[in-house]
């Protein structure tokens, strides 16, 4: 079957898409989902069922409906779940909603267009022209599409070294993807763990494990040992940030500082900044987007995406407690000491070598950041022109419009990208808020294309 539209993805991404089309193409359209994880929409984030497991942004900014700010709320208040336009839902409750928001659209059968979903992975694209855009699945079949959109998101970053000399069980014991948390049910009670990287996701699986009843010691070793701010509990308006006229990175950074200093919260000029974000990212140049990711990054994620007020709480007073443990330094190796695991690490601003004894290594370190890696069909798809990846690793080449870009900088007809991908144009561009614009404005533009008169 033809289809008018294929969304390759299972995540938000795939879903803030999905409903975006569902509202703004004709029902004369077709649509194709293509995804092969049954919990379509709800991605990595939203799929945990722990409800310790919050979302870092407040309930009020998190409806899926660009033109429709306070769905989520009305929702929750639906669910009578007790959570405020500022305050911060579980991330079970939000996958839920995204669920509801889509079988509502789907039961409108008369007055919306054909979808239909097919459980498959495509596995190559063998065509991409200006009139068809043609994939081969992995259950044997092609589907054919006038306009295609890449939801596909980012892998799992790797580990920092490679554990080979750790043999048996042992390599059990080494968790390189979190969510898949089968682990968690086979963590003894006061085993000692030690977890790599000190983000969010940290932060989910310290939560995780005290909900499963681990009581014992848990280290954290990142290279600069950084722990996610949190949000007040008052809320905090946004300021107009004081920008100078200059894009170099130094010069941003201490103008904000600045400010700051003079007596801005600090809160309200980061999420000040949020809506000029995009902008000033296409305004610097490569250098200085090089030298913000290098040197600047860790303490922007730290400032950026805070972290719900009593989830800092609880950290907070395991990291006082003495049970949550950070450590800043390099990981060097990961190896054995007897029936245990051992990380040798140097400290930052050290040169001796430190040995850390554990009986699990959680792998936290992040997202995969060039988001090509992970997927077969990316891959194939680079090497045969048909994408180019972001010259800063940032996911793959899209114009301003999100429409994916060749190996020669031309823009693919029909064919977009939707969500981390497009981190390389956009910068921001993981957080809810941000996706359902894009997700929107992808969805304009193909129903222009297909009737002109139709939005």
């Amino acid at each position: 079957m033809f289809y008018d539209v294929a969304v390759v993805g299972s995540g938000f991404s795939a879903i803030a898409e999905t409903v975006n089309l569902l509202r703004l193409l004709p029902p004369s359209a077709s649509i194709a989902v293509v995804g092969d994880d049954p919990g379509f929409g709800r991605g990595t984030a939203y799929r945990t069922e722990l409800h310790v497991h919050r979302l870092n942004v407040p309930a009020g900014r998190m409806s899926i409906f660009p033109d429709e700010p306070d769905d989520f709320v009305l929702w929750l208040r639906e669910q009578k779940r007790g959570v405020p336009p500022d305050g911060f839902a579980s991330r079970d409750d939000f996958g839920r909603y995204l669920r509801d928001r889509l079988a509502a659209l789907l039961r409108n059968r008369d007055n919306r267009p054909t979808l239909h979903f097919i459980k498959a992975k495509a596995l190559a694209c063998d065509q991409c022209t200006a009139d068809r855009v043609v994939f081969q699945l992995d259950n044997g079949t092609r589907l054919d599409a006038a306009s295609v959109v890449l939801c596909l998101g980012v892998g799992n970053a790797e580990l920092p070294v490679d554990p080979a000399n750790v043999m048996g069980l042992r390599q059990e014991r080494i968790v390189r993807n979190p969510w898949r948390l089968g682990w968690l049910s086979q963590v003894e009670p006061n085993q000692a763990i030690c977890i790599l990287g000190s983000g969010l996701t940290m932060v989910d699986q310290v939560l995780a494990l005290r909900a499963h009843g681990h009581r014992g010691p848990i280290h954290v070793l990142s290279r600069r040992g950084l722990v996610s701010h949190p949000h007040l509990t008052r809320k905090v308006e946004p300021v107009a940030p004081e920008l100078p006229a200059s894009r170099d990175i130094s010069v941003l950074l201490s103008a904000l500082r600045r400010q700051v200093r003079a007596g801005a919260d600090w809160r309200g000029v980061m999420d000040g900044l949020r809506p000029l974000t995009q902008r000033l990212w296409q305004e610097l140049s490569r250098e200085q987007q090089s030298r913000f990711l290098r040197h600047a990054l860790a303490w922007w994620n730290i400032h950026r995406h805070r972290l719900a007020p009593d989830v800092f709480g609880q950290l907070d007073a395991l990291v006082h407690g003495g049970t949550v443990i950070v450590h800043k330094g390099y990981l060097q190796t990961i190896g054995e000491a007897g029936d245990r695991l051992e990380l040798a690490f140097r400290p930052r601003g050290r040169a001796d070598i430190i040995g850390l004894r554990a009986d699990w290594i959680i792998n936290c370190t992040g997202m995969e950041r060039a988001g090509i890696a992970h997927s077969p069909l990316l891959r194939q798809m680079r090497e045969d022109g048909l994408i180019s990846s972001d010259k800063l690793g940032l996911g793959i080449c899209v114009g301003q419009n999100a429409q994916v870009l060749d190996c020669n900088g031309k823009a693919q007809p029909g064919l977009f990208a939707v969500g981390a991908l497009t981190a390389g144009q956009f910068w921001e561009i993981t957080a809810v808020p941000d996706i359902r614009v894009q997700a929107r404005n992808v969805a304009v533009a193909i129903s222009q294309y297909l009737s002109p008169t139709n939005v």
